[in-house]
């Protein structure tokens, strides 16, 4: 019989049954689409041996005035460079404690560090400066400031542990003398659940935690034996008035003043007890409830990084907005760590540079700057040009302000090509520079279109991409449309085996281009997965669409530098920068890799890991009076790659019904080389599939046609 050529489109279409799917492919993983053909995507390689502390959520690549490249990265526990091949700590610190003593135990390196009403908890990260080490315990201050250091165990509000370098060899309590330099806080490492009906556990306590900060006795209403009121370390996310859980017992409050919880019910449903210096307080919503606050944050730890000319611009979301002068303009700049700009909002979603003409734009900002409290995430204010550190309008400046009305907040935005496209949670705005008098024109251009997290948004191809809010993909090319996907249920719904995005975790799913592919790529985490486990992936030249595993926090594609960029988090990964004494996993740790190079996973010591590539096709049949009549004999193919180096498996899958479950076909899988001519398969059946795969080091694969004996065989 006559070969036959099995057309099959390029594209995944993920939409339909796989007998509907009829000449397209249906899944994979790790593969692209090329001028019409599946490929293997490039490998890639760790480009330093260090690994970050915590899990990347921004970069920014750019250069000084000198020609010097930087990366930089905002982690949920700090703020880093990368300079030829190093990484630098730039983190802010936040205000310093004072009056720190230390405790010491003879024989072990756990070393207790007293310091009253530190607010302080377990991984946060600080730097000692000032040291007396404690008498007689063998420490010099040099144990103390030459490192990084991580709170192991918080004690109580006074207190908190740390692992040293050596044991103690000596018993001291109260000794010595220091000051903490805290690194501040980004944020927490995921997103965490919002409140209201059907968006918490119907009943018990929500997950907000707090620290007593001074005992409840069993005779009074408050803290330390008076008052009405009950105080903890930090009231931070805890809403205006609520009910609350220390132990057993329930108390409700109307009221927060400072970090008091003020008007206090004690015994509300639960038995009254005495609580010790150091409960854990949990705010509670009760069975049925629902939770009606809008105080709570949300948020996980972002940033928003920009450079204005080659001053390096951070924002911390829902924080302060920071700047960091790289060595054309300042020597030490490597061992400087990034400063608040002066006179900027100290509350904001995020920043962006309007770079033609020179403004520093905040999003999401406090009304009355300096005022935390006064932040409206639906405000804007832009500065005066060419000065970041004016923001109050005056008849001589170019400052100004703006308010959004669609939506409750502005969730993010990006760069065009002479406009910003800024997103709220429901609708799409331009943002234009238009001069005196009014500086910006900003027009409302679409509607129910809005974004599902701050990063996930691009500028790529003379048009905006992003991933829908509720779902869905949309383009700005000049008017707001849906893109259509082929993918669509397979990303955005749970169904059955299949696990959607997780939209309780949208502003941790982020966009990269990778411009060399005309590709988009949307890195998110699967209904159930707090980090970001998949990829969804659009070709915007040859319109198609596939998905895969592949796990990135951040993508930045080739620019100043010849390759993307990309950053992957592991929980359980201990970092090796900062240099941070007696670090574990607590924080987990990010590697950052250069993409598209050779065919493997390759780690900074030049080991290799296999990248599973596959790719696997709908079902074909015979058109032979009527559609799947007969049942098909396929006695040999002939296989037709464009690319293979080493060898790829081809696997026939064989169902007689839709609904039974496709198996291998006789003699496979296949094993292809280059010298591969033929394939004999003894296969038959109704319907056939063809996957394509490879499983070792150093194998590649472009797939050309599928060309087989086909022939009709029977009606069985």
């Amino acid at each position: 019989m006559p070969l036959t050529n099995v057309q099959i489109r390029p594209g995944f279409n993920k939409q339909v049954t796989a007998t509907g799917a009829e000449g397209q492919w249906t899944d994979g993983d790790f593969v692209r689409f090329r001028y019409g053909l599946p490929e293997k995507i490039g490998g890639w390689e760790q480009i330093t041996s260090k690994t970050l502390v915590g899990a990347v959520r921004e970069q920014l690549i750019w250069a000084d005035l000198d020609g010097r490249k930087y990366a930089a990265l905002g982690t949920n526990k700090g703020l880093f460079i990368y300079y030829e091949g190093a990484f630098y700590d730039i983190t802010p610190l936040g205000t310093a404690l004072t009056s720190v003593t230390f405790d010491t135990v003879d024989t072990s390196a756990t070393v207790t560090v007293n310091k009253s009403a530190h607010g302080l908890e377990v991984g946060d990260l600080f730097t000692f400066t000032s040291v007396t080490p404690p008498s007689g315990a063998g420490y010099t201050a040099a144990d103390f400031t030459t490192n990084t250091f991580q709170v192991v165990t918080v004690v109580d509000v006074d207190s908190f542990t740390v692992t040293m370098a050596t044991a103690a060899t000596a018993n001291t309590s109260a000794s010595g003398a220091a000051t903490i330099n805290p690194y501040i806080k980004p944020g927490p490492l995921n997103q965490s659940y919002g409140y209201g009906w059907g968006t918490s556990t119907f009943g018990g306590a929500s997950g907000i935690l707090g620290t007593l900060d001074g005992a409840l006795l069993d005779d009074t209403n408050g803290t330390g034996g008076s008052g009405t009121s009950i105080t903890l370390i930090s009231t931070t996310g805890f809403p205006t008035s609520g009910t609350i859980k220390v132990g057993s017992e329930f108390i409700s409050y109307t009221g927060i003043s400072s970090n008091d919880l003020t008007g206090i019910t004690r015994d509300v449903a639960g038995t009254r007890s005495a609580h010790a210096d150091g409960s854990t307080v949990e705010f509670y919503i009760a069975w049925g409830q629902a939770s009606t606050t809008t105080s709570v944050l949300l948020d996980p730890a972002s940033w928003s990084l920009d450079h204005f000319g080659q001053k390096l611009i951070a924002t911390i979301k829902n924080g302060k907005t920071y700047e960091w002068n790289p060595i054309s303009a300042t020597t030490g700049a490597l061992t400087t760590r990034a400063s608040i700009v002066s006179g900027a909002p100290t509350r904001s979603v995020m920043s962006i540079v309007s770079e033609r003409d020179r403004h520093l734009i905040i999003l999401g900002t406090e009304t009355t700057i300096g005022n935390e409290a006064s932040q409206d995430k639906m405000f804007i204010r832009f500065s005066d040009q060419e000065n970041i550190n004016e923001y109050a309008p005056t008849s001589v400046n170019t400052a100004g302000t703006f308010r959004l009305d669609s939506g409750t907040k502005i969730v993010g935005a990006a760069k065009a090509k002479d406009y910003i496209l800024i997103l709220t949670d429901t609708a799409a705005y331009v943002m234009q520079f238009v001069g005196t008098p009014f500086t910006f024109s900003i027009r409302q251009v679409g509607s129910n279109c809005g974004a599902i997290g701050q990063h996930a948004i691009k500028y790529a191809n003379g048009a905006v991409w992003w991933m829908g809010q509720a779902g869905g993909f949309f383009v700005y090319d000049g008017t707001v449309k849906d893109v259509p996907c082929l993918v669509e249920d397979f990303v955005f719904t749970t169904n059955g085996n299949n696990l959607g995005v997780n939209y309780n975790s949208g502003e941790q799913i982020y966009a990269g281009i990778n411009n060399l592919y005309e590709e988009i790529s949307w890195f998110y985490p699967k209904s159930g997965s707090t980090k970001n486990d998949r990829i969804v992936t659009y070709n915007y030249s040859e319109n198609t669409w596939t998905t895969g595993t592949l796990s990135r926090t951040t993508w930045h594609d080739a620019s100043l530098y010849d390759n993307p960029y990309a950053t992957k988090w592991n929980s359980t990964g201990v970092p090796s920068f900062p240099t941070i004494q007696g670090a574990t996993n607590i924080n987990g740790a990010s590697t950052y890799y250069a993409h598209e190079i050779g065919n493997n996973e390759v780690d900074y010591n030049g080991s290799k890991t296999a990248i599973p590539a596959y790719i696997q096709s709908g079902d074909f049949d015979l058109a032979v009076e009527g559609d799947g009549q007969y049942f098909m004999s396929m006695r040999r193919f002939i296989p037709d790659f464009k690319v293979l180096t080493g060898n790829a498996q081809v696997t026939i899958k064989l169902r007689r019904y839709p609904s039974d479950t496709a198996t291998s076909s006789p003699l496979g899988p296949f094993t292809i080389n280059s010298t591969t001519e033929k394939i004999d398969t003894r296969a038959r059946s109704r319907f056939a599939s063809l996957k394509i795969e490879n499983t070792t080091i150093d194998e590649n694969w472009r797939f050309g046609t599928f060309r087989a004996d086909i022939q009709p065989d029977g009606m069985r």
